[in-house]
């Protein structure tokens, strides 16, 4: 497997360029190419610019609106839906995270659900937007069906990712980030791209036997929830997409369950949904309607620091404070480049051949 290093500006560049092709407003197509760079940047390689060539294809399949009227459909003081009308996940997620920061300046708290949107990038960027009004940030959404809950042999749920993000001081935020899957599906295409196994735990065939062929869920095989298995914790896996689920699709409007529609072009949508597009939920709570901020942020020092200086099982490891490796990777990307193995690269290459704009080179 080959790595080709690209600067933070150049791959910002390209990624706009694309949207930018794609009809995105201006203002649209850097905040997209925003969210897939941060991705990169904090070294989650499976939701940047790797996906790119995704969004254009359910884009060609005119599966996303690239001028989309987003709103809000209903409200209250602290509450809201908001229709994305078919636009990209990229730019809808952090229009309805404004409105939940905006009404917890005012009140608090603010929750927003959201219906008709496409996949979001990492569930942290949003999270952050919160964090960075000294608020604590929760993001989530439902995703395609690819995971089969405790016991069946059916993919009923998606990754269904989540984020609690919080405001530190000293420290960097504390942000926990993660699929409630064993793995997210990205984790695959990366082992499938490079040819390497997964391990046993991530999914299972047609059949319902564990498998490490990334290629499994090509043949009719699933993953598998957060636990893996019931004698691992697999229900509360199970249990937490189930949550996502509800609050991103059920409380919003849109499809949930078997009915969410594909991030893959090539599989078309349910015929019969049961509500509109893909389904997010955000929330912001300001620190200071608890306690004073500073005492907050001094106290989450403290835990940190007493979490960091834990006694461990082998002295040549540290425990991992939540969100602490994409802090790292981020602030080494940030000078020494983004790395991207070599599919990648000739898939972006490609794509900008057809999309007529400038290639990355290798």
């Amino acid at each position: 497997m080959t790595f080709h290093t690209f600067s933070e500006t150049q791959l910002r560049n390209f990624t706009e360029a694309v949207f930018l092709k794609m009809e995105c407003p201006a203002q649209d197509a850097q905040l997209a190419a925003d969210v897939l760079l941060r991705s990169d940047l904090r070294g989650i390689d499976s939701h940047g610019v790797a996906r790119l060539s995704g969004y254009v294809r359910l884009w060609e399949k005119e599966r996303i609106n690239a001028t989309p009227d987003i709103r809000v459909v209903h409200e209250t003081a602290t509450t809201a839906t908001v229709d994305g009308d078919a636009g990209l996940g990229l730019v809808v997620a952090p229009f309805a995270m404004k409105i939940a920061i905006e009404k917890a300046r005012t009140y608090g708290s603010g929750w927003v659900a959201v219906k008709n949107s496409n996949h979001f990038g990492i569930a942290g960027y949003h999270a952050l937007m919160a964090v960075a009004e000294d608020m604590v940030g929760i993001s989530m959404t439902n995703a395609s069906p690819l995971v089969a809950p405790t016991y069946a042999n059916e993919r009923l749920l998606g990754t269904n990712p989540m984020c609690y993000a919080f405001p530190a001081g000293k420290y960097p935020p504390l942000v926990v980030d993660m699929a409630t899957a064993a793995a997210a599906n990205g984790k695959l295409e990366i082992a499938q791209r490079s040819g390497a196994s997964i391990p046993e735990g991530w999914a299972q065939d047609a059949s319902g036997n564990s498998s490490t062929d990334p290629h499994q869920l090509k043949q009719g095989g699933s993953l598998l929830p957060l636990g893996s298995d019931k004698e691992h914790g697999s229900h509360k896996g199970y249990g937490l997409s189930a949550t996502v689920d509800i609050l991103s699709a059920v409380l919003s409007g849109a499809n949930y369950g078997p009915w969410v529609p594909p991030f893959v072009a090539f599989l078309e949508p349910s015929k019969n949904p049961v509500g509109e597009g893909l389904g997010h939920f955000f929330g912001a709570m300001r620190v200071d309607g608890f306690r004073p901020a500073d005492e907050f942020k001094e106290h989450m020092d403290n835990w940190i620091s007493r979490f960091k200086n834990a006694k461990t099982i082998d002295p040549e490891k540290q425990v991992i404070i939540p969100g602490e490796p994409e802090t790292l990777f981020e602030a080494e990307r940030k000078i020494n480049g983004i790395p991207l193995i070599d599919v990648v690269v000739n898939d972006l290459n490609e794509l900008a051949l057809k999309l007529g704009i400038s290639g990355l080179g290798i």
